[in-house]
């Protein structure tokens, strides 16, 4: 197979076109030239010609011989052996062998091209001396320096056109490989956002929900000899749904969470231990350190998040009877810490999430200071109760120089 045959383009079928109604002009000429001149021979001439005609235009008409080296070499030497026989005829048969360069340079490979077209020139100038029965430097330029001319053209186009299937092949690699960029940050960012999803899930409706269970389990035990206190819990637990709701509704919508609207991180974390306390058997208390500075809303968020799932671990894990929670500004950080004395448990062994149990607290804690370069550490153990701390940078995190 010839493996570096171009791809026919319209360019590259005009040229052949062009080349093709050269070849034929040419014999054309070389028989008119024989009639006109009253040749005794004339006849062998023009049927020569027209041989030499109908053997080249076997070539384009077969797909084997542009596809095919050996086919190629064949068609050539066939083409090759009328022609000698018309320039044996007819002197203006040297014409001829310029196309033929092309044709020989264009099919054959590098080596057996370059020897064709050399043998090819050595063939016009013994025929044309013999013609004229003279041998001079000026026979051997004209069809030396046509070859010279067909080389040039012929490999110069030919490494313009490797140098355009390189530049092809690499526009495609690059196209395809920003196809699998995208696809990948598609893919990235679809996971991304179903990990936000899934932690404001978890921070708001799953804890809202899992309230309004305690509360309601709460009254359930109340009835019926403590039909004041039922009352009460229910009252709570509706009041647990209304804000679940008010938090769903700005979950849907992105906006900043209800709790934290028209009020600083510090007055919400003191609302939500108030709460806290008034709904559940435990007495949650919010202590303020430091002074307090203006924070992002992604920090005040994270923080607030935290405090909740972490209040809420408390309520149904802990058993705890207190909470203490403290928000401490400590010039280029905060942090948040919120330490109860319940039953504690093994940081190095925690509960294993579960869709039904829950579990999924800490990993999302981790997962929102993470994303703002913060840390989580937690101390706990069985029976000595468990402290949680936050820490925020209030600078973003520069990112590492690349190395050389």
């Amino acid at each position: 197979m010839n493996a570096s045959a171009p791809v026919l383009t319209p360019t590259t079928r005009a040229l052949a076109w062009c080349l093709h109604l050269l070849v034929v002009g040419l014999l054309v000429l070389v028989a008119a030239r024989a009639v006109t001149d009253g040749r005794s021979h004339a006849g062998a001439v023009v049927a020569v010609a027209a041989a030499c005609g109908l053997v080249y235009a076997a070539g384009p008409l077969s797909p084997r011989v542009r596809l095919v080296r050996r086919a190629a070499a064949w068609w050539l030497a066939a083409v090759g052996a009328v022609w000698l026989v018309l320039l044996a005829l007819s002197p203006e048969a040297v014409w001829v062998a310029f196309p033929l360069y092309f044709l020989q340079l264009h099919l054959l490979s590098r080596r057996a091209g370059l020897a064709a077209v050399s043998l090819t020139a050595a063939a016009a100038v013994a025929g044309y001396a013999a013609h004229t029965g003279s041998f001079g430097p000026a026979m051997v330029i004209g069809p030396t320096l046509g070859a010279a001319v067909a080389v040039a053209v012929v490999w110069g186009y030919q490494a313009l056109y490797r140098e355009s299937e390189q530049r092809r092949r690499l526009i495609e690699e690059l196209t395809a490989t920003r196809a699998d960029l995208a696809r990948a940050q598609h893919t990235a960012g679809v996971l991304a956002e179903r990990e936000r999803l899934a932690r404001e899930i978890h921070d708001t409706l799953a804890q809202g929900l899992s309230s309004i269970q305690l509360l309601l389990r709460a009254a359930e035990r109340a009835l019926p000899g403590r039909p004041d206190a039922a009352a009460g819990h229910v009252v709570a637990a509706r009041q647990a749904a209304v804000d679940n709701l008010a938090e769903a509704r700005r979950f849907v919508a992105a906006l900043t969470p209800p709790t934290l609207e028209g009020t600083t991180l510090a007055g919400a974390l003191e609302r939500l231990c108030a709460t806290t306390s008034a709904r559940h058997r435990l007495t949650a208390r919010f202590h303020l350190t430091g002074a307090p500075a203006p924070l992002p809303t992604a920090h005040e968020v994270a923080l607030l998040r935290i405090a909740q799932s972490a209040l809420a671990n408390t309520v149904r894990h802990a058993d705890a009877g207190t909470a203490e929670v403290t928000l401490s500004h400590l010039g280029d950080q905060v942090a948040l810490d919120v330490v109860d004395d319940g039953v504690g448990f093994d940081p190095d062994e925690p509960p294993p999430a579960d869709p039904e149990a829950g579990g999924f607290g800490l990993a999302a804690m981790r997962a929102r200071l993470d994303a703002l370069g913060g840390t989580l550490t937690i101390e706990s153990a069985p029976g000595h109760g468990t402290a949680l701390a936050a820490r925020l940078p209030l600078t973003p995190p520069t990112e590492p120089e690349a190395r050389p």
